[in-house]
């Protein structure tokens, strides 16, 4: 029986409708700077008009590449402020380039590696883009002695030697810390993010530096973390307010955190703002329409997005140049 021919759109397809040579068109879909500007936007409008893909498994044959990028989250993550961002983000991103993202995910109670290594002993993707850094992180350690491209969000203790994005969380703790000293509390409480991450690390460090520097109480939250279950957060602060009825301000290491919190202080009959003042961090302005009251600092998740994406390609075809890296710092939101 004769194999039918396929009918999807190719570079001869896109050369034949815009006169231009297939080479042009190549060249063209991928950005390259000596090819002027209307030629480009001509023969990718016309790629977007007859739905052209670039074939992957040609492109890897003949350049070994893949142009996927791979993102590998936690399922645990916050989702409704914060992962569901990154990804939106980093995807738009990409729209600029000839790459394309994948999201690998991972689950709670699987091993980090497994999402890594696949990718990397597949070849299913060019680079990776990992979250949810420790210091030592394995992961990290692999990709580096593998010599596969990568970048990550938050930083690690080679964080000198590899390209990253990271929010300033030290800087995000002693700033809320200071804010709610300016507004007189006195009695604090820090729901942090899980201890084994770097970026609680660097939280609970400048949270506490500061409470220090200012002479006012400040207590880390033990029975629960910024990444557990709302209801978990909620009962945990509701048990540290029985036992120190005296709490006057809360910094919350997610927005999830945040509302918990809330719940657990009105509980209480307490009003935010009023009682008790809390802070949180946060990629949108949501809070401010939840709470007014509320004190929120802003995470330029979409920056980090960008940032990576641009880190991630520069590793993929120049290796050789330094890493990107860039840090982020809070701002209070008004």
């Amino acid at each position: 029986m004769p194999v039918q021919k396929s009918n999807r759109p190719t570079l001869r397809t896109i050369s034949e409708l815009s006169g231009f040579a297939v080479p042009t068109v190549s060249r063209a879909l991928k950005g390259a700077p000596d090819i002027g500007k209307s030629t480009q936007e001509t023969v990718q409008r016309i790629a977007r008009d007859i739905g052209y893909v670039p074939n992957r498994a040609g492109v890897r044959l003949k350049t070994g590449k893949t142009n996927v990028i791979a993102l590998v989250l936690s399922t645990e993550h916050d989702m409704l402020n914060h992962t569901g961002r990154l990804i939106s983000a980093f995807a738009g991103k990409l729209r600029e380039t000839n790459y394309h993202v994948i999201v690998t995910p991972y689950f709670p109670d699987e091993d980090p590696m497994i999402p890594v290594t696949y990718v990397v002993e597949t070849g299913s993707a060019d680079a990776v883009i990992l979250n949810q850094t420790q210091p030592e992180d394995v992961r990290v350690r692999y990709l580096m002695d593998q010599n596969f491209p990568f970048a990550t969000h938050g930083r690690t203790k080679w964080s000198h030697l590899h390209p990253y994005f990271d929010f300033d969380n030290s800087k995000y703790g002693s700033y809320s810390v200071e804010r709610l000293h300016q507004r007189g509390r006195k009695n604090l409480l820090l729901i942090a993010p899980p201890p084994g991450q770097t970026y609680a690390r660097y939280m609970i460090e400048g949270s506490l530096e500061m409470a220090d520097t200012l002479g006012i109480k400040m207590k880390l939250l033990e029975s629960a973390t910024s990444d557990d279950p709302s209801d978990v957060v909620r009962a945990a602060v509701e048990a540290h307010m029985t036992d120190e009825t005296s709490v006057d301000g809360i910094v919350c290491g997610s927005t999830t955190a945040a509302m918990a919190a809330v719940a657990a202080v009105e509980d209480f009959d307490f009003k935010v703002g009023r009682d008790v003042d809390i802070v949180a961090k946060e990629a949108e302005e949501f809070l401010s329409l939840f709470r007014p009251d509320i004190l929120s600092f802003r995470e330029n998740v979409s920056r980090a997005a960008e940032f990576l994406a641009e880190a991630a390609i520069q590793a993929i075809n120049q290796p050789d140049l330094p890493p990107l890296q860039e840090l982020d710092f809070p701002k209070l939101i008004a």
